[in-house]
């Protein structure tokens, strides 16, 4: 039975990367992306450009998470080739490298770590230190974790809190924000002006409200779910935090390819060097990997992960509104 440290050493096998696979996916994952973009500019038929306009937004949620790959340092460390390919995506889809690295990096050092810092994750607080805020500090915590944030995550966290407010908080530190921000809107009002409203809404704002949503989404399930584990400080580890506190999203093949194996979440904490292409096979390999906490997006879990709010300390679980009027009452 492999435990702690000798679980992250029994997968360091799973991290030796196939750089022509890593070239291969890349590559073919980017230029099925342009085609699609392009299909919604040049697809006479209507219906053809909306399939295009969606399945674009798809598409930029796979090379999302091989853009993360790539700053973790799992795929292509150290071509220049692929350092200024995934910069100008990270820009394009206002997740700059100098914001992205750092924060998620953060959020990797301190996942469950309570309090859950805004830092790369969705804030999390206790039950009891929620009763304490102010009415405008608990309007704000639930704002941040509410539904419409997460839907709108394309305002509310790629181009809000990662982009525009790193830049406006340090400009010296986060230019490739500043530079994301200007090419978005020349981008906007460029396409708007010329091309109109609708070529408007079908390459841009559809392909990125997807996305972005979707993005947000999954931030948020992969560490807020039934079961889900914090820690205080003083007991936190990293192995510990990786299998207890992030999910495995159960999706089907297509969803799969989709996401680029992103739903094999605790594999990737347990081992971030580890390809998107090798996570299931790290899976399949190491039993104890596969006693892991689930959720789907089947309707019923997405309530559920949505429905949670606060750690219950007293209990050792997430609890919803319901749960703290009750305890109130």
């Amino acid at each position: 039975m492999l435990s702690g440290k000798d679980l992250i050493v029994a997968t360091k096998e799973f991290a030796k990367e196939d750089k022509l696979k890593s070239w291969f996916l890349s590559l073919s994952t980017l230029v099925l992306l342009i085609a699609l973009l392009l299909g919604t500019y040049w697809n006479f038929n209507i219906y053809g450009r909306i399939i295009c306009s969606i399945l674009a937004g798809l598409v930029i949620v796979r090379l999302f998470v091989i853009y993360h790959d790539h700053q973790h340092g799992a795929i292509l460390q150290k071509s220049k080739l692929a350092d200024i390919i995934f910069t100008c995506f990270g820009i394009f889809i206002l997740a700059p490298p100098s914001i992205w690295k750092r924060s998620h990096d953060f959020h990797h050092k301190h996942n469950s770590k309570m309090p859950v810092s805004e830092v790369g994750a969705f804030p999390t607080i206790t039950k009891d230190e929620f009763l304490s805020l102010s009415k405008v500090e608990r309007f704000g915590y639930l704002a941040s974790r509410h539904p419409i944030t997460i839907l709108f995550g394309y305002l509310s966290i790629f181009f809000y809190s990662l982009t525009f407010y790193s830049f406006w908080n340090s400009p010296k530190k986060h230019i490739d924000c500043g530079i994301a921000i200007l090419i978005h809107f020349t981008l906007a009002f460029f396409i708007l002006w010329y091309l109109g409203i609708v070529t408007f809404i079908l390459s841009f704002f559809i392909p990125f409200f997807i996305a972005c949503g979707m993005g947000a989404y999954l931030f948020y399930i992969q560490h807020n779910f039934p079961g889900v584990s914090f820690s205080e400080r003083k007991n936190w580890s990293y192995e510990y935090a990786a299998l207890e506190s992030s999910s495995y999203l159960v999706l089907n093949p297509v969803m799969s390819w989709f996401t680029a194996n992103i739903g094999y979440h605790h594999i990737h904490h347990i081992n971030a060097r580890i390809p998107f292409y090798r996570l299931p096979e790290a899976m399949r390999s190491i039993p104890e990997l596969q006693k892991v906490k689930t959720t789907s997006f089947k309707i019923k879990d997405v309530v559920k992960c949505l429905n949670l709010k606060f750690w219950d300390s007293k209990t050792h679980q997430m609890v919803g509104l319901k749960e703290l009027k009750k305890s109130v009452a």
